[in-house]
């Protein structure tokens, strides 16, 4: 698995390393009950030290996006089984960033247009 992270990005490391993994899933190349790379291997990959990695799985099994298991380490759930896709904190999420849109002087039709267009990004 390579990760592309970007080192003088804001974000902090294990988040990118969390939305990565999150946009893989989403778009398919990584697919449920995949392995993920030991924490150790995957800190090494990226340069990165592996607390960061620790930090980044520790969110995503939070999230019930992986399932870590002592013996066969760290694999991708199945999210699309009995979760709620709309939390509340989904919600909460793109309601902020449509208000940084308007805010930022987008029309209703431009945030339309520009969700839809990310929409097909992730379904194609």
């Amino acid at each position: 698995m390579i990760l592309r992270i970007e080192m003088t990005s804001d974000t902090p490391i294990y988040q990118q390393i969390r939305n990565k993994i999150v946009f893989g899933v989403a778009r398919g190349y990584i697919k449920p009950g995949d392995s993920l790379p030991t924490v150790r291997q995957l800190a090494n990959d990226i340069g990165v030290n592996p607390m960061t990695v620790n930090k980044a799985y520790a969110l995503l099994k939070k999230e019930g996006i992986i399932v870590i298991e002592r013996r066969h380490g760290a694999k991708i759930s199945d999210c699309r089984t009995g979760g709620n896709a709309f939390e509340s904190d989904f919600d909460r999420r793109v309601e902020l960033l449509v208000s940084e849109a308007r805010m930022k002087g987008a029309s209703k039709q431009d945030i339309k247009k520009h969700i839809s267009d990310l929409i097909d990004t992730v379904y194609d």
